[in-house]
């Protein structure tokens, strides 16, 4: 069936794209929460003369991308784990412990958009992770973990 999503729908589009989808997800779930709109000659109309602002609400969101992808490159986390004589850490460092770092700094960005190399860090050393912005932008934020000194 195909229908125009009247708003994001994560893993399937962005407000005014047209898709085709299963039947049971358009009846079920998407038309009934008003994220779609079956397609028709009558939605295709208001989807024109609504195009213009849609077109500006996704300028909006890429510049909004593009300033946080320039904060958080500058951004260096540093992490401080108990860690044995190799520099193997006893733990290790996961989205969910860059999601925290990043929230103390001020930033709100959902755990499954970072990326952390081989899904999480077990050893002492600088890293680079990920996060996913919107469209296809990314950020690069340098990671440090560094070995808890002894008392």
């Amino acid at each position: 069936m195909k229908v125009i999503l009247n708003q994001d729908v994560p893993g399937l589009g962005e407000e005014g794209d047209i898709r085709e989808v299963a039947n049971g997800y358009a009846r079920n779930f998407l038309i009934p929460k008003k994220h779609a709109l079956p397609y028709s000659k009558h939605t295709l109309s208001q989807l024109e003369t609504r195009r213009a602002a849609i077109e500006q609400r996704k300028e909006e969101k890429r510049r909004e991308a593009m300033s946080i992808k320039e904060r958080l490159e500058s951004e260096e986390l540093i992490f401080t784990m108990p860690a044995g004589e190799s520099g193997k850490l006893f733990g290790s460092v996961n989205n969910a412990a860059v999601v925290q770092e990043l929230e103390k700094r001020g930033y709100s960005i959902e755990k499954k958009r970072i990326e952390v190399p081989e899904h999480n860090i077990r050893m002492v050393g600088s890293y680079t992770v990920k996060v996913k912005l919107y469209g296809n932008e990314e950020a690069q934020i340098n990671v440090l973990v560094e070995a808890a000194k002894e008392k």
